[in-house]
C-alpha cells in the first residue's frame, strides 16, 4: 500500500524515464507499466493510487514491485508461488492414456 505522505509519489507517464529497459537506448513503455498496475506480472502488481483523477505510484512501490519479481518462485522458502504450468490437450491425453494402462496393469 503506498504512504502518499512518506513516499516519493509519481505518476505512472514517469516510470519509464526512471527506470532502465533492457533494451539498451530504450525506455520502458507506458503500456507495459499499466500492464503492471492492471494485470500484474508472475502474480505480482505494481501499487497504484488515484490522486484527482490521475493514476501515480511511488519509487518504493516500484522497488518492491521489483523486489517480489525478483524472489525465488518456490513456495519451499516462502516465496510466491511457483508458476502454473498448464498442460496442452495432447499432454492431457497422453497422460491419461498412460494412467489408464496403469491402472489395467494394476487390475483395476
Amino acid at each position: 500500500m503506498i504512504d502518499t505522505s512518506t513516499e516519493n509519489v509519481i505518476p505512472l507517464g514517469q516510470v519509464p524515464a526512471e527506470y532502465p529497459s533492457r533494451r539498451p537506448g530504450k525506455r520502458i513503455n507506458i503500456s507495459t507499466v499499466w500492464r503492471w498496475a492492471t494485470q500484474g506480472c508472475r502474480g505480482v502488481r505494481l501499487e497504484t493510487v488515484v490522486i484527482g483523477g490521475g493514476r501515480f505510484t511511488s519509487r518504493e512501490a516500484v522497488q518492491r514491485f521489483a523486489e517480489r519479481l525478483s524472489r525465488p518462485r518456490s513456495t519451499d522458502r516462502g516465496g510466491p508461488p511457483a508458476a502454473v504450468c498448464y498442460r496442452t490437450a495432447a499432454r492431457r491425453q497422453r497422460d491419461s492414456e498412460r494412467a489408464g494402462r496403469k491402472l489395467e496393469e494394476l487390475g483395476a
